[in-house]
């Protein structure tokens, strides 16, 4: 009796030592191993120097899970130092291109890079888009650029300054501006992009397509803050939401085109059959 309890405890120890508690460990898919794939972070959130200036350390928003998400988080210099600029990129390696991997939250972590010298005044690109500078922040912080730059245009009667206009109202890409009624404090613009197949030398039908739109704007320090949409000519659509718009800017306005900004009227129910 005493040799079949030792067997059977024998096989019970056995079993025991080939299991796997689920989650641990390497990441499983039904099919096999989830591949590890090199990804950016989604979002940089700051930047501050250390040594002098000659670190930097860049947060960014990163995979996070109930297990490993992230692996080999690193930043590299992408270009040689330039006299006003320091190129950076930020790259880790993690799972979360498959959801069963657990990594679908995120987290904040910190990669950083040791700079040839100095950052000094130079501006900071990360990743392409991102942009910090060390003009007007409190040290050792970066300040975080705009979608305009670091030193956004002053609002005005300027073509830099339509360009933010056309990003206040989410202007759709590649919109080009149609004509502008300006007197540095009030702002009318009209707007349109082209709709339809991409053509080479426009000719063909459709090619010309585009869509359009009117906004009024009012100027303020953070730049041009929208006050109202309208396609109908003259002042009424501006002035009955702002009634300090001056009507020397809007009283000579025609209308919006119909082809330019077409209305869609309701579809109007079936009848019912008898």
């Amino acid at each position: 009796m005493t040799a079949v309890l030792c067997a059977v405890a024998a096989v019970l120890l056995l079993g025991a030592c080939g299991t796997q508690v689920a989650g641990r460990g390497t990441s499983q898919s039904p099919t096999g191993p989830i591949p590890w794939t090199i990804g950016e972070p989604s979002e940089v959130t700051g930047a501050r120097l250390a040594d002098g200036g000659r670190t930097l350390l860049l947060d960014a928003q990163v995979p996070s899970g109930a297990h490993a998400c992230v692996r080999e988080l690193k930043a590299v210099l992408t270009d040689p130092v330039q006299e006003d600029l320091v190129r950076v990129q930020i790259s880790f390696y993690s799972p979360a291109g498959d959801r069963s991997s657990g990594c679908t939250k995120e987290r904040s972590a910190t990669a950083r890079v040791r700079l040839p010298a100095p950052l000094g005044s130079r501006k900071v690109v990360v990743d392409n888009y991102v942009q910090f500078t060390a003009d007007g922040a409190r040290p050792p912080a970066l300040r975080l650029c705009g979608k305009l730059g670091c030193t956004p245009p002053a609002t005005g009667c300027t073509a830099a300054s339509y360009d933010q206009a056309l990003m206040a109202v989410d202007a759709p890409e590649h919109t080009y501006r149609d004509s502008e009624e300006c007197d540095g404090k009030w702002l009318v613009l009209d707007f349109s992009w082209r709709t339809g197949p991409a053509c080479g030398d426009g000719s063909a039908p459709g090619c010309s397509s585009r869509l359009g739109d009117r906004w009024f704007f009012r100027a303020r320090k953070s730049g041009w803050v929208p006050i109202a949409e309208g396609v109908a000519g003259g002042c009424r659509d501006v002035q009955r939401r702002e009634p300090d718009f001056p009507a020397s800017l809007c009283k000579g306005l025609a209308p919006l085109s119909p082809s330019l900004h077409p209305s869609f009227p309701p579809v109007s129910a079936s009848p019912s059959p008898s």
